[in-house]
């Protein structure tokens, strides 16, 4: 283990780095300097700077960040909320779009629709060429 121990800061403290020049963001109670990141930030520094010094957790949740971004964030880390301020709020994993659920449902369409049209063909058919005998 380490010798060093991690700087602790309260919510009081992190209010007070809210610039362009000085951006502080409070995400599951880790405080993170990002102003070195405001220019590189996807989205644009104003979503930053809207947060700077506060509890941008949900925001961060919200937006459904990658597990890169995620792990981009930890060299900008420079402490923790103390003890006494934390709150829980649970993270949510990188969105994965081929969940079970939608394997099935695809699975299920890939034939049903297929099927659908060609029963609708054949009655077409039976329906405009089959009555014309003579």
């Amino acid at each position: 283990m380490s010798g060093e121990e991690t700087k602790t800061f309260t919510r009081a403290e992190v209010a007070k780095h809210n610039t362009n020049k000085d951006t502080w963001l409070l995400i599951h109670n880790n405080i993170y300097d990002v102003t070195a990141f405001l220019n590189e930030h996807p989205g644009g520094e104003e979503v930053l700077i809207e947060q700077a010094g506060k509890d941008a957790t949900e925001s961060f949740e919200d937006v459904g960040h990658s597990n890169d971004a995620r792990d981009m964030m930890k060299k900008y880390k420079i402490g923790e909320l103390v003890e006494s301020e934390r709150t829980s709020v649970a993270q949510k994993s990188e969105p994965t779009w081929s969940t079970d659920q939608q394997n099935e449902e695809s699975s299920v369409k890939s034939w049903l629709v297929p099927l659908v049209l060609c029963l609708v063909a054949t009655l077409f058919y039976k329906f405009f060429f089959g009555g014309a005998k003579q």
